[in-house]
C-alpha cells in the first residue's frame, strides 16, 4: 500500500501519519503529548523514540541500509524465529526473516494520551522456503510515556513448531565507556555463543571491550546509567528467560559496513530474547501462543 492509502484508512491527522521513509520504506511518524516515535513497516522495527524535550531513546546507524533484502541496523530488530546465526545452514539471514519482509497494519488507535500500533506477518512463499511452519506474529506498539513492544507468535498450522526470538534494541547514550547496567548481578551467563558458564558478581555491568553476554533465567528489569545525558533508562520485559548485552567495541565494528565510524560508542544492546536449544527455546503446539514483550522509559 502506498502512503496515502495508508493515510486515509489509517493515519489519525498529526497523531498518526504514513510516510515512505528512506529507501521508499514505508514508515508511521507517531506524536503523543510524551513523546514521538517513528516504526517502520518493513521488519516491524522501531526506529526512534523520543520522550518530550528529550534525546531519543534508540539509537541509529548514519550507514544503516534502507532496502529490501537488507536489515535496518539500529532501533528495535524484531528477531524471529531464530536469534543469530540459523543452527544448520549458515546461509540463512542472520536473526530469521521477519525483519527482512514488509509487515501489515492491522491497526491504530488512540486512547487518551496513548498510541497504539498493531502490525503482523504471516508465512510467505519467502518464508516457507526457510522455515516451513505457518504462523501468525502480531507485533503491538503502544507510544506514551513508555515505548511498549510485544511480539506475539500463533502457530496456526498442524504440527508443533520449535523458534527463538528477540527485541533486539539499540539504546542510544553519550558513551559506551561512561554508561553501566543495573540489574545483573548474581546472574549466569555465557560469553556469545560459548557454553562456558560464568557468574556476574559486581552490582554494575561496565564496557571497556567487546562485549556479548547472554544472561540465563534473568527476568529482572536492567537499568542503564548514563552520566553523560544525565539520564536512566529502565527495560522491562516479559515472556524471556535471557537477556542479552552486547556492543562490538572498535575492532568488530569496523567490519560491519553499516555501522558508521566511531558509532559503536554511542549504543548498547540490552534485550529480551529467548535463545538457547534445551534451555529457552519456545515451542508451540497447533493453535497455542507466545508473548514476548519489553517496556522502555527513561526516568
Amino acid at each position: 500500500m502506498t502512503a496515502a492509502i495508508l493515510n486515509e484508512q489509517f493515519g489519525l491527522g498529526t497523531s498518526v501519519m504514513f510516510r515512505d521513509g528512506a529507501g521508499g520504506l514505508p514508515m508511521i511518524h507517531i506524536n503523543t503529548s510524551h513523546a514521538a516515535a517513528v516504526i517502520s513497516l518493513y521488519g516491524a522495527q522501531a526506529l526512534s523514540f523520543i520522550p518530550k524535550d528529550q534525546k531519543d531513546i534508540l539509537w541509529m546507524s548514519e550507514q544503516s541500509h534502507f532496502e529490501n533484502g537488507k536489515a535496518i541496523r539500529g532501533g528495535i530488530p524484531v528477531c524471529f524465529p531464530w536469534f543469530g546465526p540459523h543452527l544448520t545452514d549458515k546461509t540463512l539471514p542472520q536473526h530469521g526473516f521477519a525483519r527482512l519482509q514488509q509487515w501489515e497494519v492491522a491497526g491504530v488507535k488512540e486512547s487518551g494520551d496513548e498510541i497504539t500500533v498493531l502490525l503482523s506477518l504471516r508465512e510467505s512463499p519467502f518464508s516457507l522456503a526457510m522455515w516451513p511452519y505457518p504462523f501468525k506474529a502480531t507485533a503491538e506498539f503502544i507510544i506514551g510515556k513508555k515505548l511498549e513492544l510485544s511480539l506475539t507468535v500463533t502457530n496456526t498450522g498442524k504440527e508443533t513448531f520449535e523458534y527463538s526470538d528477540a527485541l533486539h534494541t539499540y539504546f542510544n547514550i553519550s558513551d559506551i565507556a561512561v554508561i553501566n547496567i543495573e540489574g545483573l548481578q548474581n546472574t549466569s551467563f555465557y560469553e556469545g555463543f560459548d557454553m562456558d558458564l560464568k557468574k556476574q558478581e559486581t552490582s554494575l555491568l561496565t564496557f571497556s571491550s567487546e562485549t556479548n553476554r547472554r544472561y540465563i533465567k534473568h527476568s529482572a528489569d536492567c537499568i542503564i546509567h548514563d552520566p553523560g545525558y544525565n539520564r536512566k533508562i529502565r527495560s522491562a520485559k516479559t515472556g524471556s528467560k535471557v537477556t542479552v548485552v552486547w556492543n562490538p567495541w572498535e575492532a568488530t565494528a569496523k567490519t560491519m559496513t553499516d555501522i558508521h565510524p566511531g558509532g559503536y560508542k554511542t549504543f548498547v544492546c540490552a534485550e529480551p530474547a529467548n535463545a538457547y536449544p534445551g534451555i529457552d527455546m519456545i515451542t508451540l503446539a497447533p493453535g497455542e501462543t507466545h508473548t514476548l514483550s519489553t517496556s522502555i522509559q527513561q526516568y
